[in-house]
């Protein structure tokens, strides 16, 4: 990279080709990125032609699944590309109309292709299965079939859809209102920064000055944002409450027990999962109350607060780790994986699957992106940190599931339920982890990691568990018929906090207000799946290093099932029953083995 300012962040033309994804294997043009756009409103102008004929013949029915899928494959295609070139540098206004347009044909084409599931539906199971059993060419859609009538009896008549369909941007409103709030409205003033300089607080800045070494800051910040949710705090809980009578109304509607039961069955998870996630964590929390008495230790303080959780009770690691070192660390901590998996690995580096640096207008963060017909694209922003190599290896994660789902399933089973997305991630972080915890031998590097391992433990089990048995409090009581007032959800709120955190900690009842900030509470019921992913990727990642081969063929299996079949069925056969309590046991067991370690180095 070439600048003047070691510090400037340079312009994407300046940041060598190596080190950008390729993108032109998508698209070589612009106009034959256009030309299939072109072809797939023709082919969405054809699938119409089918509309109340789907259930006259095998053949017709063979025919239009097999045009959606044509349809749907193109059009995620286009709008993949279009969205991944804006990621580059957001401010080319030509990548901004690409991406528009985009968008555009998704939501012209959907609705093209919105007669389609409730034709199916329809047509008599029995009709479905003589069909299959005529034309062969439909066996592939068995288990698409199988998971639309197990669906069946919560789908209304065509009239109760349609206005249930026109409801959907009513409906949409609380969380609608809560994002304008929380991203424009909302402001929470400035605070005098660690060099004595005014900082404004904003979404973005508040958990770096929550990890700031100067406790005045941390505090400042903290008091600023929760006041600020708490001049709100009215308006806040209203947008809430009628989100969760939005959830309890479709789960009525639909004629499902809970909103949680509604919420679940999407992904055809037995209601027992949730509930032994909340008991399994609530039974552990001892180990979360020795974790923050020995953080209250290592930061030497006489009471410790809410706003000292995030501060690293270790010195930063502040060893550079250019981009071609973090890969080597990767491909070490992954090498129980087996040959097959670290050959795909390095064809992710040698192929142009990673756009590596930040640049000028690209978007923040990281993800793994990319189409059934592409590959696996990875969008970093590394800053040579430990944290950016465990990014690398989260995100490789990602895009290796896709990889092995696209390599080997139908483009009908191409993708995997959110149930199962964070897994091979968190297994990689885990093996990774193993690897750097199990060479290192400087003390102050092996409690920077531990640290680290401790602060995922503690944000993806306990936490999101934490929220998820809010969620399930606030529902129950407006299915009961109770109300949600601002009294309520703080009251609530700050009892969850005292009980997951327990005496060793000051609640500072500003922490009341959280709850006000969660965006994640305008969709229900989703973050107990970072909980249950995490305890079923560190239990696959023990048997991983533990069991040899059989474990990893088990595994590799997994990542190659897509969307195939139900998510517990898949983790059963990779050797996690999440049916039951062992795997968050387990991965419990070890969060307490880490802060015994810790305590000892502390």
């Amino acid at each position: 990279m070439k600048s003047n300012n070691e510090n400037a962040i340079p312009k994407r033309s300046e940041i060598e080709d190596k080190y950008k994804w390729n993108l032109e294997k998508m698209y070589s043009s612009k106009d034959e990125w256009e030309k299939d756009i072109e072809t797939i409103r023709e082919k969405a102008n054809e699938i119409t032609q089918y509309a109340e004929k789907l259930g006259e013949s095998a053949d017709s029915l063979y025919t239009v699944l097999n045009l959606d899928d044509e349809i749907s494959r193109k059009l995620e295609n286009v709008f993949v590309y279009a969205r991944m070139k804006k990621d580059e540098d957001n401010r080319v206004t030509e990548y901004q109309a690409m991406s528009d347009k985009a968008q555009s044909v998704v939501v012209e084409v959907q609705s093209k292709l919105s007669f389609i599931t409730p034709e199916l539906t329809q047509i008599p199971e029995e009709t479905v299965h003589k069909y299959m059993k005529e034309d062969e060419r439909l066996s592939v859609y068995g288990f698409f079939f199988d998971e639309l009538f197990r669906q069946k009896k919560h789908i209304l008549s065509k009239n109760e859809e349609n206005l249930l369909a026109q409801m959907g941007e009513i409906s949409s409103a609380p969380k609608s209102i809560f994002s304008m709030i929380n991203n424009a409205d909302i402001k929470f003033g400035t605070i005098i920064g660690e060099e004595g300089k005014e900082v404004e607080v904003t979404q973005g800045r508040y958990t770096t000055l929550l990890k700031s070494t100067d406790r005045r800051v941390r505090k400042d910040a903290f008091e600023a944002l929760y006041k600020s949710y708490e001049a709100q705090k009215n308006t806040i809980a209203s947008t809430l409450g009628y989100s969760v009578k939005k959830d309890v109304f479709y789960a009525k509607a639909r004629k499902y027990k809970s909103a949680l039961d509604a919420s679940l069955s999407s992904d055809n998870i037995p209601l027992s999962v949730y509930d032994n996630l909340i008991d399994t964590v609530e039974s552990h929390l001892p180990s979360m109350y020795k974790y923050m008495e020995l953080r209250k230790a290592a930061l030497k303080v006489d009471e410790l607060h809410m706003y000292d959780l995030y501060t690293p009770i270790v010195k930063e690691m502040k060893a550079k780790i250019p981009f071609e070192e973090g890969k080597e660390l990767v491909k070490d901590g992954l090498a129980p994986l087996g040959k097959e998996y670290m050959d795909i690995l390095q064809k992710g580096f040698d192929e142009g699957w990673i756009d590596v640096y930040e640049n000028e207008g690209k978007t923040s963060g990281a993800y793994s992106f990319g189409s059934y017909e592409s590959a696996p694209y990875v969008l970093l922003n590394y800053q040579n940190t430990i944290n950016d190599v465990f990014t690398l290896a989260h995100e490789m994660g990602h895009s290796l599931h896709s990889y092995y789902t696209r390599s080997t399933q139908p483009y009908t089973y191409g993708s995997y339920k959110i149930f199962v997305a964070e897994v091979a991630s968190t297994v990689n972080e885990s093996l990774l982890m193993n690897h750097l915890l199990k060479t290192t031998t400087d003390k102050e590097k092996r409690k920077y990691l531990l640290n680290h391992y401790l602060e995922q433990f503690r944000g993806t089990i306990y936490r999101q568990t934490m929220f998820a048995k809010f969620e399930k409090m606030t529902h129950e009581m407006v299915e009961k018929g109770q109300a949600l007032t601002t009294d309520t959800l703080c009251d609530m709120y700050r009892h969850l906090n005292k009980k997951y955190f327990g005496d060793n900690i000051v609640i500072d009842d500003l922490i009341k207000m959280e709850w006000a900030r969660i965006p994640h509470f305008y969709n229900a019921f989703y973050v107990y799946k970072y909980a249950t992913g995490f305890s079923a990727a560190i239990s696959l990642s023990n048997q991983i290093l533990n069991d040899g081969q059989g474990a990893v063929d088990k595994y590799i299996n997994f990542l190659k099932s897509g969307g195939s079949d139900y998510p517990i069925n898949q983790l059963k056969k990779a050797g996690v029953d999440m049916t039951k309590t062992e795997p968050i046991d387990s991965a419990l067991k070890t969060f307490g083995k880490l802060v015994d370690e810790m305590e000892q180095l502390i």
